[in-house]
């Protein structure tokens, strides 16, 4: 091969400084346009690298509410269609970042999971240059080994290619976790690759710590939000809930009801259904629950007036613990009182949800932040025992009865055979309809990523003020 000419080389400076002339001239035309117009809507492009169900858990789901609330993967949309008409401002291009296809796989080491995310760390670099994504979204790890070095992966290939990052904190605990379980090396290089982020999303003022130990430039508070999985609460199942409390009432006082109370009702006032609907861990506190229920039987078995039932929904992620389970559920005290559904979904999870009289979850997950589970019970309206651990106190009223410690079935038991008589259904549902809607969820979204670009229009215009000499664009 022959060698490059004076010439030639003159010739590709000339062609590189020309080209960089244009770039920096359009540059300027952008910054006078914003500061001249900065009424203009502006359409921000997101590449989102994360993955949706399955497996299902609260996570996914939220990435495909997300996902589907700025109007789903630009890439799959019909040629000449244009952009997504969300109404919000951003655009997704999703990279459906799944390496484990089963909840039993999720937090397992494989070198298949390795050639996976790599493939898709070169996806998401092809579409920051296919389609001129500038921004990556990211969910960071939660306290875990595997998560972490996948996080350490993607940051070190995708980053370098992006001039924006977001991290979207799902997960709680990273920061204690950090400081407590991984050795100096570790947590410099997490530093290092996730430091001075542009943007964190966090789900609860808990959550801040995770996200500021990393030092981003700005720090966000957005609340998980779901579709209002029962619009017509007033009309079908507020009345229930009122004429089931109203009954349970009568019972307590020793008032004999009458086929008018059982009727409205729905049947069986006597039998307070407790629902547990989650996976099935006992960092999730399934055991403590049953035993919680158990217990409370015991308290009320002197007084002969109620009894509890407990239903129970959700896969179990480990062999060990689902024989457990097993063994408990047939002994004589548990065959009348513990009920298995499995995993339900769509109709059969609101049936269960419609048909209970409370919901409890008293998790002490280690990664807990803010269960979908338990936002699904407050749009029902049903009152909740769950636990004081991390943001979880955050998602219910102040002074509300229901939060107990963890790994207390005494308490548990307390709270549930407290809640037989007390009104919570139409508070708790408000507190749904202020907080936890999803078109709340999308607007708050929407308005953290763009504090991004007005951020940086910001900066761009105190760098390069205009003067009033200077002539506006041409349009």
């Amino acid at each position: 091969m022959g060698s490059f000419t004076d010439e030639s080389c003159a010739r590709i400076y000339f062609l590189i400084a020309h080209i960089w002339a244009i770039l920096c001239f359009s540059e300027v035309l952008h910054r006078h346009s914003c500061r001249q117009y900065p009424l203009r809507p502006r359409l921000m492009k997101l590449l989102v690298f994360a993955h949706t169900p399955p497996p299902h858990h609260g996570q996914s789901y939220m990435v495909r509410l997300m996902l589907d609330g700025f109007g789903g993967d630009q890439r799959r949309r019909p040629a000449g269609s244009g952009a997504a008409g969300n109404g919000l401002g951003v655009t997704c291009y999703h990279v459906n970042a799944r390496v484990s296809k089963e909840l039993e796989d999720i937090g397992d080491f494989r070198l298949s999971k390795l050639f996976l995310l790599f493939a898709y760390c070169l996806q998401a670099i092809w579409c920051r240059f296919r389609y001129g994504v500038r921004t990556l979204y990211y969910i960071p790890a939660p306290g875990k080994h595997s998560a972490l070095y996948r996080d350490w992966m993607v940051m070190f290939l995708c980053r370098p290619f992006y001039k924006r990052i977001i991290l979207h904190w799902h997960a709680a605990g990273l920061a204690k976790w950090l400081e407590t379980s991984t050795q100096f090396r570790s947590r410099a290089f997490t530093y290092n690759r996730l430091k001075d982020v542009d943007l964190s999303i966090v789900l609860s003022r808990y959550n801040r710590a995770d996200a500021e130990k990393l030092f981003p430039q700005r720090v966000r508070v957005v609340s998980n939000g779901i579709p209002d999985p029962c619009p017509a609460f007033e009309q079908e199942i507020l009345p229930r809930r009122r004429a089931r409390l109203a009954a349970r009432k009568k019972i307590a006082a020793g008032v004999e009801l009458d086929a008018a109370d059982r009727e409205s009702s729905g049947g069986h006032p006597e039998i307070f259904q407790v629902l547990y609907l989650a996976h099935c861990t006992r960092e999730k506190g399934l055991f403590d629950c049953i035993n919680g229920v158990l217990l409370a039987n015991q308290k009320l078995a002197a007084a002969g007036r109620f009894r509890l039932e407990l239903r129970i929904a959700g896969n179990f992620v480990n062999d060990a613990e689902r024989d457990e389970f097993n063994r408990i559920a047939a002994l004589p005290e548990c065959v009348k009182c513990i009920h298995y559904f499995g995993f339900v979904s769509g109709a059969e999870k609101d049936k269960a949800l419609r048909e209970a009289d409370l919901f409890c979850f008293p998790t002490y997950y280690q990664n807990e932040n803010q269960p979908v589970n338990l936002i699904e019970a407050m749009a029902f309206g049903l009152p909740i025992i769950t636990t004081r651990w991390r943001s979880l106190p955050e998602l219910l009223p102040p002074g509300n009865l229901g939060l107990v410690d963890i790994c207390s079935p005494e308490q548990i038991a307390d709270a549930l055979v407290a809640s037989i008589t007390a009104e919570a259904s139409e508070t708790v549902r408000e507190l749904f309809l202020r907080h936890f809607t999803l078109e709340q969820y999308l607007a708050g979204l929407a308005e953290a990523f763009h504090s991004i670009e007005s951020a940086d229009h910001a900066a761009r215009s105190t760098a390069f003020p205009l003067t009033a000499s200077t002539p506006p664009p041409t349009r």
